[in-house]
């Protein structure tokens, strides 16, 4: 069976309409080969504020259901999702390129916030706050915030609106989402997952509950510039951030901004080598790179160097790549030409400035449009230049280091930082690591590797931004607003002292 018959199968199987994905003048390619697999219908920006409109109508509707009864549409959301793991993971691998444990595991994660999503239903507190004023209460209360923008990128095509969505309906928000034009088939089929949550959960859901827009840039910004969207979450990279923060400033809405990470980690002597390559190996090359958890920096102390060094190359010469569909292979296709020529655009830069390339090469798959690369090793130096910009490619810049103090001024010296992570297994190294002169980054790990966010604890944190945090902890808060009520219960009105007046 063709890529391209096997896509049509499974989205009728996950309940998307054909016309949805035939005879649109978007054309969706995949990968895995370069062919393309549909044409789906665009949406204006016209049409984005009229979806907007409504949802924001679904909104003031939904705001009043019960937290906990909206955390039964999440509940029954997440029996969807179960359900049709295995169609969702294998499209995924299909518009994305991902290996099939990396497709499915996305939905896993899908799964896991509905969960987390679920019991938060029942767990958006207030404080009760301590007040000067006798005979008086004082507490705060959280109520829904409005229409959730969403805005995603191609490499988690259907996690990340999961991430705000769950979180977001449980809160009372109705949510519009833009998903990158590189991915809208698994929009799509989220879209017709969640409407048969919505019919089993019957009409205490509005019609307008989600909108997917699917769409060029000026639709991102209609979403990001409409007045009735109080929030936008976007991620992407950081030059996509710069835009959409100024604009969301303007008009003084909200923003949780997950943008690139150029994410570093330290190999220290007390290192347990074994770990550290298994993690490393696996950071810097899971998903071709194409992740803002790769690890994408490595520091090696100089007096382990020589030992770990020749068992990474013999891993990156080894590693198999190939196609996601027909292959066991390790390694998936770059999403596009455009992700493939930048990556060789760096090696060339890191090259010239003294870097030796192990790998990097491209690798031929049968399929001329189809764009996979060996994933690439560099040794630097020292970090400079190109080292300080993220490519989004396999490759890995490896530098020595004598110092640790040092070490963590290099770690932290680039622009863009969302996670991180430290291989030791001295105590001193590792909570200086994690203290406030360690990691800036929002995620530091100590002996696990960079990428591999899990639910519950708040992902993001992007160091360039300070743009918010989603999937976890007290993420929650950002989509909701809050309020400080005072309840007076006593038979008098305090006034200020010398300050009277005749009510009779």
């Amino acid at each position: 069976m063709s890529i391209k018959a096997e896509t049509s199968e499974i989205l009728t199987r996950l309940g998307v309409d054909a016309k949805s994905f035939s005879g649109g003048g978007l054309a969706v390619r995949t990968p895995v080969t370069g062919e393309t697999i549909a044409e789906v219908p665009a949406i204006s920006a016209t049409a984005a504020g009229a979806a907007i409109d409504k949802a924001h109508e679904a909104f003031k509707a939904w705001r009043d259901v019960p937290a906990p009864r909206r955390g039964e549409l999440v509940r029954l959301l997440g029996e969807e999702l179960r359900a049709a793991k295995d169609d969702l993971g294998r499209l995924v691998s299909i518009e994305v390129g991902k290996i099939r444990s990396e497709g499915l595991g996305e939905v896993q994660e899908m799964i896991d916030i509905c969960d987390f999503a679920v019991g938060l239903s029942r767990q958006l507190y207030g404080l009760t706050i301590a007040t000067e004023r006798p005979g008086h209460r004082m507490m705060e209360t959280w109520h829904p915030l409005g229409v959730v923008g969403v805005i995603s990128a191609f490499n988690f095509p259907v996690a990340v609106w999961s991430w705000n969505a769950a979180l977001a309906f449980v809160c009372g928000d109705s949510v519009v989402w833009k998903p990158s034009e590189k991915t809208p088939l698994t929009a799509l089929a989220c879209q017709a997952i969640f409407a048969r949550a919505v019919k089993r959960f019957g009409s205490d859901a509005p019609e307008g509950l989600l909108a997917v827009l699917i769409g060029d840039r000026d639709v991102g910004e209609a979403l990001v510039d409409h007045p009735k969207v109080p929030l936008v979450s976007a991620t992407g990279s950081t030059r996509m951030g710069r835009e959409v923060g100024p604009r969301l400033a303007k008009r003084f809405a909200r923003a949780v901004l997950e943008l690139g990470g150029n994410n570093a980690g330290i190999v220290c002597p007390s290192a347990d080598l074994d770990m550290a390559l298994r993690a490393i190996a696996f950071g810097a090359m899971g998903t071709a790179g194409q992740r803002c958890t790769t690890l994408r920096r490595l520091f090696v102390h100089e007096s382990v160097y020589d030992a770990l060094l020749p068992r990474l190359r013999k891993a990156y010469e080894s590693v198999s790549v190939g196609s996601p569909l027909t292959s066991e292979a390790l390694v998936g296709p770059l999403i596009d030409k455009a992700a493939f020529d930048n990556m060789q655009k760096a090696l060339d830069a890191a090259r010239s400035l003294g870097g030796k390339v192990t790998g990097g090469a491209r690798f031929d798959s049968g399929s001329a449009e189809a764009y996979y690369a060996h994933p690439a090793l560099v040794e630097m130096p020292k970090q400079d230049g190109v080292v300080l910009e993220e490519t989004f490619a396999p490759i890995l810049y490896v530098m020595k280091y004598t110092d640790f103090d040092a070490v963590l001024e290099e770690h932290n010296a680039v622009g863009a930082g969302l996670s991180s992570s430290i291989f030791t297994t001295d105590m001193r190294e590792a909570e200086t690591f994690l203290s406030a002169r360690g990691s800036d980054c929002g995620i530091a790990n100590v002996n696990i590797g960079t990428s591999g966010a899990e639910i519950g604890g708040a992902f993001g944190g992007e160091k360039e931004t300070g743009g918010g945090r989603e999937s976890g902890s007290d993420a929650w808060k950002a989509y909701m607003r809050r309020a400080t009520n005072t309840v007076n219960y006593s038979k008098a009105l305090p006034l200020a002292q010398g300050v009277s007046f005749d009510i009779e």
